[in-house]
C-alpha cells in the first residue's frame, strides 16, 4: 500500500526560501502536489483555487499585502481549512510573537532558515497531529 503524500501550501516572499523549500519538498521528498505562493496578493482566489486542497499549509509571517496573522484569518473563514495545521514560518521570532501565534490560532511555528535534516521528520509529526514551536533556529 502506497503511503499519503502530503499536498502542501506554502507562501513566502523570500526568493531564497521558496527556493530552498521548493528543492526540499519536491526534489529531496519528491511531493507531486506542492503549491508555493511568492506573494500574498490575491490570496483569496489562489486558496479557492487549490485543487487538490493542501493538508498543511505553511505561512511566512512577514510577507505584504497580507502579514500571515491576516492569512490565517482568511483561511480560517473555509470550512475546508478547519482541521487542516497551518503553520507559521519566521525568521524574526520573539517570546511575545509565539504567544500571539498560538493565541490566533496557529497550529505551530518553524523557525527560518528552515532545518533541511528534520524538516521531513518535523512535516510527518505535524501530519499526525502533533503540535510543534520549534523556534530556535
Amino acid at each position: 500500500m502506497e503511503t499519503k503524500r502530503p499536498v502542501i501550501l506554502y507562501v513566502e516572499d523570500d526568493p531564497q526560501s521558496r527556493k530552498l523549500m521548493s528543492m526540499l519538498l519536491k526534489g529531496r521528498m519528491k511531493l507531486p502536489h506542492v503549491t508555493i505562493l511568492e506573494d500574498s496578493e490575491d490570496f483569496e482566489a489562489h486558496i479557492a483555487a487549490l485543487d487538490p486542497k493542501p493538508d498543511i499549509i505553511l505561512l511566512d509571517i512577514h510577507m505584504k499585502p497580507f502579514n500571515g496573522f491576516e492569512m490565517l484569518t482568511m483561511l480560517r473563514e473555509n470550512e475546508w481549512v478547519r482541521h487542516i495545521p497551518i503553520v507559521a514560518l519566521t525568521a524574526s521570532v520573539m517570546s511575545e510573537e509565539v504567544q500571539k501565534l498560538k493565541t490566533v490560532g496557529f497550529n505551530g511555528c518553524l523557525a527560518k532558515p528552515i532545518d533541511l535534516e528534520t524538516f521531513p521528520e518535523t512535516l510527518d509529526r505535524i501530519l499526525n497531529g502533533e503540535t510543534i514551536w520549534r523556534i530556535v533556529g
